[in-house]
């Protein structure tokens, strides 16, 4: 009997106290997907973020299943180029996530964005669920109200779905190319048109 609660008790050293979970200190994490033109330019300002643990650049909003990059980039898919952000909401929140997002597109061009043109390049805001979606418009609802813009936001609001993610190659293509990928932010006229509708508080 004494081994027996002696077993007993040497196997409770393990267990967690009555009323905590043991699970508790696991960390947490959410996912936010925006759409802001070519995937190679959203990365870099969200991985400067603190609290943001990985991004990866993507398909979502189309029709297909495992599209192709040449797929997309033809406009045949209803997919749009975006970047997937998995992310510590207790170090980022997801209205800094959105004020970064802003400020990295130009929301007045409905038509694609910079020197990518077509529907596969259009600004957008994918919520995950009903919070989501809720921030997002009182985030668009608050700058269309704030007059910085002069003109109504073209950037839409839409239910997150599938994401699939691209190729390889262009996963952090901004560190694996850094020549190319200056190269083509420059002669995109990115940084120039995101300067002109945001000042010194445009994105990089």
């Amino acid at each position: 009997m004494r081994r027996l609660v002696l077993l007993i008790a040497l196997a409770g050293l393990g267990a967690a106290p009555a009323g905590e979970d043991p699970k508790s200190d696991a960390p947490k994490t959410a996912v936010a997907i925006f759409a802001g033109g070519c995937f190679w330019c959203m990365e870099p300002p969200f991985d400067a973020l603190d609290g943001v643990l990985s991004t990866t650049s993507g398909y979502t909003g189309g029709r297909v299943a495992n599209p192709s990059y040449e797929q997309v980039s033809e406009g045949g898919t209803g997919h749009r180029e975006a970047v997937r952000i998995e992310y510590d909401p207790a170090r980022v929140s997801y209205p800094q996530l959105l004020d970064v997002f802003w400020h990295n597109v130009d929301p007045l061009d409905g038509g694609g964005q910079f020197c990518d043109r077509g529907s596969q390049y259009a600004s957008a805001i994918f919520a995950v669920d009903a919070e989501q979606r809720r921030l997002a418009e009182a985030s668009k609802r608050a700058l269309e109200q704030s007059g910085k813009l002069g003109q109504p936001i073209a950037t839409e609001i839409l239910e997150a779905g599938a994401f699939y993610p691209a190729e390889e190659y262009h996963q952090d293509y901004s560190e694996k190319n850094p020549l190319r990928y200056r190269y083509y932010r420059y002669g995109c006229g990115r940084d120039a048109r995101l300067k002109a509708i945001w000042g010194a508080a445009s994105g990089h």
